[in-house]
């Protein structure tokens, strides 16, 4: 551990040890400095750094006097797919006219990080930009025969300066890589086109990172410096340039084989597991009868650590996320209110869990694993609260709450218990924060939120731009509403909120009403949830279904899920196929208007 982090580490130990039970804005001005520190990194998920942050929140929860949630532990450990590594045996030469162009792996050709690990030998050829647009009569692939091939096509995607080109929905390298596969091709190889955009110029690799879905079984993909395709056009007699501003221009395929050049590949990505925790205590009721229910209070405690793929930063360097606002502010929210609740433990009826989540940067992950390895049963839970970003309130003094449509009597507790924000109220118990993986366990939810500012997921994201007493109002508000939850001899009733389908106003979106399971590895779409009333609970889909085909197109993952959306428009019946316990189901789905 370094000295520096030591250090702080022992000054936020000693600041918790002389800290008032009240909540009050020195305490979560200090509990935010610290969580937001440089040397915390981010808290990225699965890193040693969040494991700092968890060993601070564990020993927080042990002053208050709080029991371990997890048996004889605070900590709750879970597995996740945590990044993708490339394996020794990545090779590629091309063979064209008796030479032998061998290339080097991340010099000369990159895979992609969700390619299949495969060796094969294959015929090259040409189609275009690999799109099959048959609604717009475009098709790269139409009159060429790719059957045990290896296809070369651009990145992008013709007319890409129009910013309303119908091909632009046909970008996704794997949406690309699927239609080749479809189409007989035995590996697929991409290429910079000629676009007036700097990765196009300087002719770079598509960034190696994990996409959080399965790689791509036995099909290889690997992108390749744009100096060895216009090599190999130029000896047959062809320019790549001049062929990709032809199709640019005319917006019509030119499919080529480039008989007598063959590829050799080899390639080997593989996903790298990590580890990573929730950090929960329980403090537990003074009544006989309901402490046996439970009303849970959390907050993802992990950020983007560097960046990577989340982060909105414009600068291609790394750099520390701090993630003051998200989601130490919420963090701190947990500490504060378990440190209240266990200063009058004799006044808390219901018993309560107070849980830090890891893994909702990356989908939920943290709390989704609490979900389904609850330390007490589901029906027990009465309800959850969640706070994320909670800690930029402005002089509005607007709060975002969602979930106010699960259960019939939070609006009348947040309207009465309001000391003066502008409550901004969303029904809705699903969203982008761990309240969601509650409220597909049919738990009523509510989650509070500040809104989203221009720091969000930047390095501008600091401690010194909270605003601690407005996060205090926050939170003393927060408690007036959970202390009513623990006291009452009702508990909260769950409902189910359905979506209303919108009218268009100038194009349409498809609505199905799924809620992906974005930890799974199965092979397909599994569903984690479904919202009730939607298309696809009206067309029979279930919670825990793997959808593996949407009409006509095999779904092997998210991305295919969303690529096949996209041939549709709402009104339309479509056939989709579940696998639901190792049972092949075919169901019908009339599409809604999202």
């Amino acid at each position: 551990m370094k000295l520096t982090l030591l250090f702080l580490f022992l000054t936020a130990v000693c600041f918790s040890q002389i800290k008032n039970p009240d909540i009050t804005a020195k305490e979560i001005y200090e509990h935010i400095k610290y969580l937001a520190s440089d040397e915390l990194k981010g808290r990225n998920t699965g890193s040693e750094e969040i494991r700092e942050a968890a060993e601070y929140i564990k020993k927080e929860f042990e002053s208050y006097g709080l029991s371990p949630a997890f048996g004889n532990s605070y900590f709750q450990p879970f597995k996740f797919n945590s990044s993708v590594k490339l394996e020794s045996k990545n090779e590629l030469t091309i063979y064209v006219n008796g030479e032998d162009m061998e290339l080097e792996a991340e010099k000369d050709f990159m895979p992609l990080p969700f390619s299949g690990s495969k060796s094969l030998k294959g015929d090259l050829v040409f189609a275009g930009f690999g799109i099959q647009d048959l609604k717009n009569n475009y098709d790269d692939y139409k009159g060429i025969d790719v059957k045990g091939k290896v296809v070369v096509i651009f990145r992008l995607y013709p007319d890409f300066q129009n910013s309303k080109s119908p091909f632009a929905i046909y970008k996704g390298i794997r949406q690309k890589a699927k239609i080749a596969k479809e189409s007989g091709a035995s590996g697929l190889i991409i290429v910079n086109g000629y676009e007036d955009i700097p990765f196009a110029k300087d002719d770079e690799f598509i960034r190696f990172a994990y996409d959080r879905a399965p790689l791509m079984t036995d099909f290889p993909v690997v992108q390749i410096k744009r100096k060895y395709i216009e090599k190999i056009f130029q000896i047959k007699g062809n320019s790549l340039e001049n062929l990709f501003n032809m199709i640019d221009v005319s917006k019509e395929p030119s499919p080529l084989a480039l008989d007598g050049i063959t590829v050799s590949m080899s390639t080997g990505v593989k996903i790298e597991q990590g580890e990573c925790i929730n950090v929960g205590a329980i403090l537990e009721g003074s009544d006989p009868v309901l402490k046996n229910e439970y009303i849970v209070v959390g907050a993802h405690y992990d950020h983007l650590g560097m960046g990577g793929e989340n982060s909105l930063n414009s600068e291609k360097t790394a750099q520390i996320h701090n993630g003051a606002d998200d989601n130490a502010s919420g963090t701190t929210g947990v500490l504060e209110l378990a440190e209240k609740f266990a200063a009058m433990r004799d006044k808390v009826k219901r018993s309560m869990i107070f849980v830090a989540f890891s893994g909702e940067e990356l989908g939920l992950l943290g709390s989704a694993f609490f979900a389904n390895n609850s330390p007490v049963t589901l029906e027990s839970i009465a309800a959850m609260i969640n706070m994320d970003m909670i800690g930029r309130m402005d002089s509005s003094k607007t709060l975002i709450v969602y979930g106010t449509g699960t259960s019939t009597k939070w609006n009348e507790l947040l309207s009465k218990n309001n000391p003066g924000f502008t409550l901004t109220m969303n029904a809705d118990g699903f969203g982008g924060s761990d309240h969601s993986s509650f409220y597909a366990k049919k738990i009523p939810v509510l989650f509070f939120f500040t809104g989203i500012h221009t720091d969000y997921h930047k390095p501008t994201d600091d401690y010194d731009k909270i605003n601690p007493d407005g996060e205090k109002e926050i939170l003393e508000f927060v408690y007036t509403v959970i202390n009513e939850l623990v006291v009452n001899e009702t508990k909260p009733d769950y409902v189910s909120v359905q979506k209303k389908e919108t009218e268009s106003t100038g194009g349409w979106r498809v609505y199905v009403g799924t809620v992906p399971d974005f930890a799974s590895q199965e092979e397909g779409f599994k569903i984690s949830a479904v919202n009730d009333g939607s298309p696809a609970a009206k067309g029979g889909i279930k919670p825990g279904d793997l959808m593996v085909k949407f009409g006509s197109k095999t779904i092997s993952n998210i991305y295919d899920y969303v690529y096949a959306l996209q041939e549709y428009k709402p009104g339309d019946e479509v056939e989709v196929i579940v696998r639901r316990e190792n049972k092949e189901i075919k169901l019908q789905i009339i599409l809604g208007m999202k």
